[in-house]
């Protein structure tokens, strides 16, 4: 897990974080932060392992951790955020010693992460775990959530 270590101690990922966390303080929905990154990426393995998919646990790990970081960009000029976060996890990537064909598969799953139609099996099992991360199911702001009850985690389930 050397590359993924590379990539929560990158700087562009660390500024990413810290502007995320601003633009959220006042946030009373779910947020983005590390621990909802590390449960996506959890959730993933656990999915994988479960399934007996054949994906590589840094790059389970590297597009959980990249799916959002472009969210303080949407916030603040009103873009995709899946857009932003995989231009960004670009150049981490590169950054952080993944080859073209790993940041290739990464960026794709990134950018296609709120795609319903899941264009391959990492996608799927992003999205999939993405929604799982989030205890809808005992939010105090739940009732406020714009997000459709389909939508939303309605209990504890992989």
């Amino acid at each position: 897990m050397i590359r993924v270590n590379k990539i929560i101690c990158n700087s562009k990922f660390c500024d990413c974080m810290q502007e995320i966390a601003e633009c959220e303080k006042e946030r009373v929905f779910c947020g983005h932060d590390i621990e909802h990154l590390l449960s996506v990426a959890r959730i993933m393995q656990i999915i994988a392992h479960e399934n007996k998919m054949e994906i590589d646990k840094e790059i389970i790990y590297a597009a959980a951790l990249l799916h959002d970081i472009g969210r303080a960009r949407a916030y603040r000029f009103g873009t995709d955020h899946a857009e932003d976060s995989a231009e960004i996890a670009r150049r981490v990537l590169a950054d952080c010693d993944f080859n073209n064909p790993e940041a290739d598969e990464i960026v794709y799953a990134i950018l296609h992460h709120n795609d319903s139609g899941q264009p391959n099996e990492l996608c799927a099992l992003l999205r999939k775990a993405d929604k799982l991360s989030r205890n809808c199911f005992c939010c105090p702001a739940s009732c406020r959530c714009k997000w459709s009850d389909d939508k939303k985690n309605k209990g504890v389930t992989v």
